[in-house]
């Protein structure tokens, strides 16, 4: 069967028996989230900060999107002190059936809340919004099919106008054979957070270029088992693009967005103390324990903000105060 790649990722990653009904994220591939308790205890600070701009409000919301397990949730519930836990009221938002471990205090859910106070985290989620993917060729661009059983791909007719403004603004293909993946949906999809939010701030964590390094043939990808596939949309893999943030941020913008910021993972934790340093050799001799727990933490930190690894990823943050 040959669909546009955006309605062949929604059927391979949600529909009936989809990747992400199905399986654990964790048995695929590495997130920050996974890769240490430290990712959740710089959110905290994070979430602390939001608090203190808030004015401490009754009751303090922490919104993660695209959950998956819920380790983000469980590690920030854990990980706040019993005050501002007694105030905060912590929902995760995933399509897929709630992990039987989850503290019972959060709040599983298909979508966002409204009225949102508080900090919403949305990590690698929008990279799997399904988005159509189109090729350039000598009369204009052209929506790439795919055959949802093998993988293989033909052209297939023109973009809906709205998705060629988009492209023309925010991805715009000079020579033929190019490819661009339309991001509107995930345009939407973002817009959609910020409009939720009353009072705080939404954070993306993803995957991302710009408009100045967009590649010039696409980030279309599938992973499996820890490893790179073919991105074949049978289910059995996930599906993933990186996330033209500077294009998301502006949707968030004309969703009511006061404040826009996007930097990248290493600079954002860097600024929430994650530093990455190593203590100094001389602890080893007076608390050789000590040494050794914070050289492990020093390595998880270091990973975290690594450049050509998770450091690299793209963080768009905005605010409705």
């Amino acid at each position: 069967m040959w669909l546009t790649w955006r309605a062949a990722m929604e059927h391979a990653l949600y529909g009936e028996s989809g990747f992400y009904l199905r399986e654990r994220p964790s048995s695929h591939f590495r997130t920050s989230v996974g890769a240490s308790p430290v990712f959740a205890e710089a959110v905290l600070r994070e979430l602390t900060s939001v608090d203190e701009a808030l004015g401490g409000p009754q009751v303090l919301d922490l919104v993660d999107i695209g959950a998956g397990e819920g380790l983000l949730a469980a590690g920030v519930l854990a990980a706040a002190p019993p005050a501002l836990r007694s105030r905060l009221r912590v929902t995760a938002v995933d399509l897929a059936a709630r992990p039987p471990a989850l503290p019972e205090e959060i709040v599983w859910a298909k979508a966002a809340p409204d009225g949102i106070c508080g900090l919403v985290i949305a990590n690698e989620w929008l990279d799997n919004v399904p988005v159509d993917i189109v090729e350039q060729t000598a009369d204009g661009p052209r929506l790439v099919l795919v055959n949802v059983t093998d993988g293989e791909e033909r052209l297939g007719g023109r973009p809906a106008e709205a998705d060629l403004a988009w492209l023309a603004r925010w991805w715009p293909m000079r020579a033929t054979g190019e490819r661009a993946e339309i991001g509107r949906p995930r345009d939407r999809a973002w817009a959609s957070v910020i409009v939720r939010l009353a009072r705080g701030r939404a954070i993306a964590i993803d995957y991302a270029h710009s408009l100045t390094d967009r590649p010039p043939y696409g980030t279309l990808a599938g992973y499996r088992d820890g490893a790179m596939v073919a991105p074949v949309p049978d289910g059995s893999c996930d599906i993933t693009a990186h996330v033209a943030l500077d294009a998301c941020a502006a949707a968030g913008e004309s969703a009511g967005a006061v404040t826009t910021a996007l930097t990248t993972q290493r600079e954002a934790l860097r600024a929430l103390c994650v530093t990455g340093n190593r203590p100094p050799v001389e602890q080893a001799r007076i608390d050789p324990r000590g040494y050794l727990h914070a050289l492990a933490r020093a390595s998880e930190e270091a990973e975290l903000i690594a450049p050509g690894g998770l450091g690299g990823f793209g963080w768009l943050s905005q605010t409705r105060l």
